[in-house]
């Protein structure tokens, strides 16, 4: 029963983000090879905000929804590898709407626009990736260096 509300809440969610979102982001239910699309994973594109190291990326980000939603938050993951203080080695985003400050009224575009801000702003309280954090905490400069390195693995299209 609840694979159903989950469906019906995330149904109305994709009608609410095609109606309007934020500039730049993509928020999209994963394409099957048959042609549906399964509303239980969405592939979305969070951009760099402008005037921060970010800029210039168009950074990959999968919400992996249970069919407990939106009592449980979805799982958030960058591509494993992804250089943040509060993302794991896995991609996985630590980030607190996303864990002990989930509540279900949270959207998607609330939590999209939630890790476009910990891109520029990262938790150091809680560390995810000891090598972000050690660069974030201790040497601002390779830091800022590796992020730039980082967007331009992942540009934006033109």
């Amino acid at each position: 029963m609840s694979g159903g509300v989950a469906l019906g809440r995330l149904t109305e969610e994709r009608k609410t983000w095609r109606k309007n979102h934020p500039y730049g982001f993509v928020a999209k239910p994963e394409s099957l090879p048959d042609g549906n699309v399964n509303l239980m994973v969405w592939k979305c594109i969070i951009p760099g905000k402008p005037g921060t190291d970010w800029e210039g990326g168009n950074y990959p980000v999968t919400l992996c929804f249970s069919n407990d939603y939106p009592t449980t938050p979805p799982v958030c993951k960058f591509p494993a590898g992804f250089f943040h203080p509060n993302v794991y080695a896995s991609g996985q985003i630590c980030l607190s709407i996303i864990s002990q400050g989930w509540r279900p009224a949270i959207t998607v575009k609330q939590i999209l626009v939630g890790i476009q801000d910990l891109l520029d702003t990262p938790n150091p309280a809680s560390p995810a990736q000891s090598d972000a954090h050690r660069y974030f905490t201790k040497d601002k400069v390779e830091y800022k260096n590796k992020i730039q390195q980082q967007a331009k693995r992942y540009p934006a299209a033109v």
